[in-house]
């Protein structure tokens, strides 16, 4: 936990925190069930929690001071790797949980008319978590580079925030937005597209995986 830094702890949970305050202090105001209220609750697991987990990711490679001891260790470089990024999305995870978890029991939930049912609902930000944690965590293999691997993610992140109207005119580019939920698709595309984000990011992580395999490269780039 200590390794995968204090950042990516915090992050999620700052957002979560003002994003349900934000959505409060609207249900209060307007003293009625509001869309608007309901998709900043939504925003925050689609939105939100993937972009923190992607950043977390981003700067799994890379942050040791002292590579070349953590690389004559007993366990794998790569294997530390791995458990740093199931801290940093579990921890997100277990955010977005508990958020959906009071979204559902307060009945949030069903106020976003786009909601799907809470079971299957729970890809809204399972499957933009995983895409981008596998991007970020691919990037930082690639670059060696927290720096690096963050402007991928949160590049990515901003385009296709952007461009929905853009993404939206292809079949193939609205099987990889990442907040089809929220932003809208499609309606029959939207379980498809919860699956290409979930094999995109499980793709990402295991070629990231792959190219950790060799660690020894990361010392070639910290010489340069």
């Amino acid at each position: 936990m200590h390794r995968a830094g204090w950042a990516a702890l915090f992050t999620p949970l700052a957002a979560a925190v003002g994003l349900v305050l934000v959505a409060a202090d609207g249900a209060i105001r307007l003293d009625q069930p509001s869309h608007g209220t309901a998709l900043v609750l939504q925003s925050l697991l689609e939105l939100a929690l993937p972009l923190a987990a992607g950043m977390g990711a981003a700067n799994l490679v890379g942050r040791d001071p002292v590579v070349e001891l953590q690389l004559t260790l007993p366990t794998a470089y790569r294997t530390t790797i791995l458990r740093r990024l199931v801290v940093t999305a579990g921890w997100v995870a277990a955010i977005a949980l508990t958020t959906a978890t009071f979204m559902v029991a307060s009945g949030w939930w069903h106020r976003w008319p786009e909601a799907h049912p809470a079971l299957a609902g729970q890809l809204t930000w399972l499957a933009p978590t995983l895409c981008l944690c596998g991007l970020g965590l691919l990037a930082g293999a690639v670059s060696g580079s927290p720096a690096v691997a963050s402007i991928v993610v949160a590049s990515l992140w901003l385009f296709e925030y952007a461009a929905v109207g853009l993404l939206q005119e292809h079949r193939w580019s609205r099987l990889l937005y990442l907040f089809a939920t929220t932003r809208g698709t499609v309606a029959q595309d939207w379980a498809a597209n919860r699956l290409t984000l979930l094999m995109a990011g499980a793709a990402m992580t295991f070629a990231g995986w792959l190219l950790l395999r060799r660690p020894s490269r990361l010392l070639t780039k910290e010489a340069e």
